[in-house]
This record gives structure tokens, C-alpha cells and sequence, in this order.
């Protein structure tokens, strides 16, 4: 267990630190409430997880020496955040939301915000090359523990977005937080692409 302590640090620095899905978890919540975020904190942390276990088992070996397929995930991802970033931004405000017409994004859509979304692949790329190896755990066994380890993370953000809940009690308030958080997100995109 004391070999896998380094690994479970990162898994944590990497899953607490600001990003995408930890804003949109955040933004989501702050609007739609924590029981209706669920989804994105699972879809993320699982895709996550993934990640690591397809990057493990080679995935990781095709990104590395396809340049032409790190470069297209890239600019995919930072067009996928900066469409979720206008989305949030320009979202009508309402201090609750319309079950009728709102609605948070799904499991399936953080799943694929991970999937373009570069800080997944170097986090997963770095648990591979740097934790498997000194570890000798094998893959499947870094995934869950990097899911295990994402989800309490993720669900921080999110009850940190309920809480600042309370403290959007009118339009214009929420609409400042629509447009920080719509800035944040499609900017870590670019900010990653081009960082």
C-alpha cells in the first residue's frame, strides 16, 4: 500500500485542482441543485477512471505516437468547452430552474467532455507513465483508485456550487455567475490547448 501513497496524492491534487468538469459540477449545481449535478460528478469521474484503464492498456501509446490524434483531441476538447462555456454564459437566469425547459447536461455529456478534454489524457498519461511503472499495480487497479478517489473531489465542487446557491438570491448575481463560470470553463479549453 505505502508504493501506491504517491499515486493516491496525484489522484487527489489532480482530481481537487480547478478544471472543466469541476466547474461544470460546480456550475450545475449552484443552478439545478445537487441531486440533479449527480450525473455530471458520475459521468466525469467515471471517464476519468476510464481513461486511465484505456491509457494503461495502450490506448496511451496511440495518443503519444499519433501527434496528428493529441493535436485533433485538443482542439476538439477546446471547441466542446467553449460551446458548454457559451451555453452557461447565455443561459436565461432564473433563480430556479424550469423543470420543463432546464435542464443540467447528462453523464454521457461529461463523459465526453472528458474524453476531448487534455488534462484527462495528461493526468492518465502521467499515472501510466510515472505510478504504473514504480507501482507495479496494474492498470485496473490505478482506475479504480483514481475513481475513488475523483468522486469526493467532484462532489466538493459540486456542494461547493449549492452552496454559493445561497448566496445568488437575485437575476443579476446569477447572471455573474453564469458568465464567470461560462468564462472559466471554455478558458481552461484553450488554456490547456494553448498553455
Amino acid at each position: 500500500m505505502t508504493t501506491l501513497l504517491p499515486f493516491l496524492v496525484f489522484a487527489f491534487v489532480a482530481s481537487i485542482t480547478p478544471g472543466p468538469t469541476n466547474l461544470l459540477a460546480m456550475s450545475s449545481s449552484a443552478r439545478f441543485g445537487m441531486r440533479a449535478s449527480l450525473p455530471i460528478v458520475l459521468g466525469g469521474c467515471v471517464a476519468s477512471a476510464g481513461l486511465v484503464l484505456a491509457v494503461g492498456l495502450g490506448a496511451g501509446a496511440t495518443v503519444l505516437n499519433q501527434p496528428a490524434i493529441a493535436a485533433l483531441l485538443g482542439w476538439a476538447g477546446a471547441l466542446w468547452l467553449s460551446w458548454l462555456g457559451w451555453k452557461i454564459a447565455s443561459a436565461e437566469v432564473a433563480l430556479e430552474a424550469d423543470a420543463a425547459t432546464d435542464r443540467p447536461l447528462g453523464a454521457g455529456a461529461a463523459a465526453l467532455m472528458q474524453v476531448v478534454n487534455p488534462k484527462p489524457w495528461t493526468v492518465a498519461l502521467a499515472v501510466v507513465g510515472v505510478f504504473m511503472s514504480t507501482s507495479g499495480a496494474p492498470a485496473w487497479l490505478l482506475a479504480l483508485l483514481f475513481l475513488l478517489m475523483a468522486i469526493p473531489c467532484m462532489l466538493l465542487w459540486a456542494w461547493l456550487g449549492q452552496k454559493a446557491r445561497h448566496w445568488l438570491h437575485s437575476a443579476p448575481a446569477m447572471r455573474r455567475f453564469n458568465l464567470l463560470m461560462g468564462a472559466l470553463l471554455a478558458g481552461s479549453g484553450w488554456f490547456g490547448l494553448l498553455g
